[in-house]
């Protein structure tokens, strides 16, 4: 049986929820930058959305990478 700190996890992904629709460039040029996508590969992330942008981070990255997103009008979270 798990112990309590099985439960703790040390990985997160940041997932993009959904975006408003007049910041999209905004939003597409902060995904670029997390995650070095060309152009239209971080247009295409987007508009699919809601999808993960960014796996396997520490909770601090992704934190990081949630508030850099919820900056330019994307709403995303941890997973």
């Amino acid at each position: 049986a798990a112990g309590p700190a099985a439960d703790e996890k040390t990985e997160f992904d940041v997932k993009l929820e959904s975006f408003d629709k007049a910041t999209k460039i905004k939003i597409i040029k902060e995904i670029r930058a997390i995650t070095e996508l060309g152009l239209k590969e971080a247009k295409a992330m987007v508009e699919s959305a809601p999808c993960v942008v960014k796996g396997g981070l520490s909770k601090e990255a992704a934190e990081a990478i949630v508030a850099k997103l919820k900056e330019v009008g994307a709403v995303s979270k941890l997973e």
